[in-house]
């Protein structure tokens, strides 16, 4: 299941160690909707190697301005605390896993 990241802790995330994917998202967005069930997915095949979890951008504002979140859905790719790619917009299962593989 994938996580639910907040402005308060996704810091200690992102440098815990392992590879992050982060979903930003809000309820309203017609194209998160489509991407969430994805999220989810990822989240159970790669539990245990990445941590994966979601933003809700109405929520949590700080978070999407410092990594400039102008569009949702985003998903960003951290490795080593660092952010090394991003995804915006919906798009297919198989783009986000070879994203996700690259950082493994």
């Amino acid at each position: 299941m994938a996580l639910e990241f907040t402005d308060e802790n996704i810091k200690e995330v992102i440098n815990g160690g392992k590879p992050v994917v982060v979903d930003f998202w809000a309820e309203w967005c017609g194209p998160c909707r489509m991407v969430g069930p994805i999220i989810e997915e990822l989240a159970k095949e790669y539990e245990g190697q990445v941590v994966v979890g979601k933003l809700n951008v109405d929520d949590n504002v700080e978070t999407p301005n410092e990594y400039g979140i102008r569009n949702i859905p985003t998903i960003l790719f951290f490795k080593d605390g660092q952010l090394v790619d991003k995804q915006i917009g919906a798009t297919q299962k198989s783009v986000f896993a070879a994203k996700i593989q690259a950082l493994l």
